[in-house]
């Protein structure tokens, strides 16, 4: 009994491997499509009209 138990644990490490293996190989990509319109849309919202590039206008102080 004691062997079929030592016999077992790399059957078990070689199942956890393929496991982990399968998992690690996966097709991740999917959810780039709608990070990157998003990052787009950020970015469009940052280069939008009201910035002019003046100093002023972006400091957050209107007192003169």
């Amino acid at each position: 009994m004691a062997s079929l138990a030592w016999l077992l644990i790399p059957l078990f490490a070689a199942i956890g491997a393929a496991v982990w293996g399968g998992w690690a190989a996966r097709d991740r990509t999917a959810g780039d499509i709608s990070e990157l319109a998003g990052y787009a849309r950020f970015r469009e919202a940052m280069d939008g009209p009201d910035r002019d590039g003046s100093p002023a206008a972006h400091s957050g102080s209107d007192r003169v």
